[in-house]
């Protein structure tokens, strides 16, 4: 049974994919994988394929900026979540960005950080599994070809800078490790096992000033109700009818500039010493790393978690093994805070560490989203 308000579409037979595929992307795999246990199973689903493999950093950005897509049914990525990223922001600086983003878009997981393929997994009701029991339940997602709606999250950075996001930001130990680890890629899925003893022994902690507009304002306990049409960002409001300038995205609706104070309904956190803050709008952050259990593909949430200065080592890895089971919040820490938002402000006292958008490395500068 699909939840309430969810709608699907399905792919017609016969279909014709463009598959994106990084062949650096995780341990170098993917190109193998897609010949060895992709191909076949799209072949016997009426799937045709065209491989683009990319090239470059941000090949496949400028290919579906660029390119006419109309001759495809569906865009598959096979990668790892930066290439999704890639594709995601390529679609959105299209001038027909509207009708771009209504292309049904597939995850088939091929990098270290297949966030958004176990989280889909997850959502299908499968068991957790990772490596090629993930990417064959991903491409039996595909091969069925029912497509739903997806949450986007509009985020903006004090330098000027617009991204859309499908999983998650973050900053401090979290986006330490994922960057740190970078080095380990041939490790597949386990840099980040390595990458969190590293950043334990290490443990930093980050100034800065968080706020959020909490998920239960405005109408009472329930989100804003929203046209099922209106693909993108989470907790976005309708403008009234031409307002908009043809093709211009959409109007942050929920945000004060960045400059200036948050609105006066919002919450602003009183610590502001951070060990970590993460904006999830997924369930999953990496393959074995259930953070937002109770996300959704489509619920207009941001799932926000930050964790105060003063935890110690001991209770930090605590935390981490649970949350491959997704019972971290269990552990009831007084250091670990979880809200749900609409949208959520930080501003870091000073330009240190890392940011994170999707896994991708950012600036460290004051962000909203």
């Amino acid at each position: 049974l699909s939840p309430p308000g969810d709608s699907y579409g399905v792919l017609p037979r016969p279909c014709h994919a463009l598959v994106l595929l990084n062949p650096q992307s995780g341990s170098g795999r993917a190109l193998d994988d897609f010949q060895a246990v992709v191909q076949p199973m799209l072949a016997e689903a009426d799937i045709a394929t065209t491989v683009f493999v990319t090239e470059r950093p941000h090949h496949a950005h400028e290919k579906v900026r660029d390119e006419d897509l109309s001759q495809w049914d569906t865009l598959v990525v096979m990668s790892g979540d930066g290439l999704l990223f890639e594709v995601v922001n390529g679609l959105m600086e299209r001038p027909d960005w509207k009708e771009a983003m209504k292309k049904p878009l597939c995850i088939l997981p091929g990098g270290s950080g297949n966030a958004l393929a176990a989280s889909i997994n997850y959502y299908a009701g499968y068991d957790h599994v990772a490596k090629k029991k993930l990417l064959t339940n991903c491409t039996f997602t595909l091969c069925k070809g029912l497509y739903t709606q997806m949450d986007l999250v509009s985020l903006s950075t004090a330098s000027g800078k617009r991204f859309f996001s499908f999983l998650g930001f973050g900053w401090g130990f979290i986006s330490d490790v994922d960057i740190d680890s970078e080095k380990y890629r041939w490790l597949g899925s386990a840099r980040f096992t390595l990458g969190t003893l590293q950043c334990l022994a290490k443990l930093r902690v980050y100034q800065g000033r968080l706020s959020y507009l909490p998920m239960a304002t405005e109408q009472g306990s329930s989100p804003a109700p929203r046209d099922p049409h209106a693909p993108l960002t989470n907790g976005h409001v309708p403008q009234p009818a031409g307002t908009e300038a043809p093709g211009s995205l959409p109007p942050d609706s929920l945000l004060a500039p960045l400059g200036q104070p948050v609105p006066a309904h919002w919450t602003v956190v009183p610590e502001e010493e951070f060990v970590l803050v993460y904006a999830i709008y997924q369930s999953h952050l990496g393959t074995n790393l259930l953070m937002a259990p109770a996300a959704r593909l489509h619920d207009g949430c941001i799932h926000l978690f930050y964790m105060k200065a003063g935890i110690s080592r001991v209770t930090l890895l605590k935390l981490f093994l649970a949350m491959s089971r997704g019972t971290h919040l269990d552990l009831n820490c007084p250091h670990l805070c979880y809200v749900p938002v609409r949208a959520f402000r930080l501003e870091p006292r000073v330009a240190a560490g890392i940011m994170t958008v999707d896994g991708e490395a950012l600036a460290c500068e004051p962000v909203q989203g």
